[in-house]
């Protein structure tokens, strides 16, 4: 991972700081699936970020390609219930393509 990789995780761990998201999610997994949302790979800039739909799967999948940031099986469930809740409850989009029915991915 170069310094400019790092810079997009601090910089989408600032975003979630400014949006007042709690400090448990204020973390590294919690910015990389922003930057997922928002298919903000290590070379894009800020201004070229996009909309894609995407579910947790394929986020854990893209923060590996992307970032090289690999998560065992077992921690889609954390990423689902400890960061895209979180991103439902703070109206940030879940970005499954699935109508958002009762808060949840």
């Amino acid at each position: 991972m170069t310094n400019s990789d790092h810079k997009h995780i601090t910089e989408a761990n600032q975003i979630l700081i400014s949006l007042g998201l709690p400090r448990a999610q204020q973390n590294e997994r919690s910015a990389l699936c922003l930057l997922a949302l928002l298919n903000l790979t290590t070379r894009k800039k800020w201004s070229l970020a996009e909309n894609p739909l995407i579910g947790i799967t394929p986020i854990m999948d893209w923060a590996r390609e992307h970032y090289q940031k690999a998560y065992k099986w077992g921690t889609r469930e954390t990423v689902r219930r400890q960061t895209m809740h979180q991103f439902l409850d703070r109206d940030l989009r879940c970005g499954t393509g699935r109508p958002r029915a009762r808060g949840h991915c």
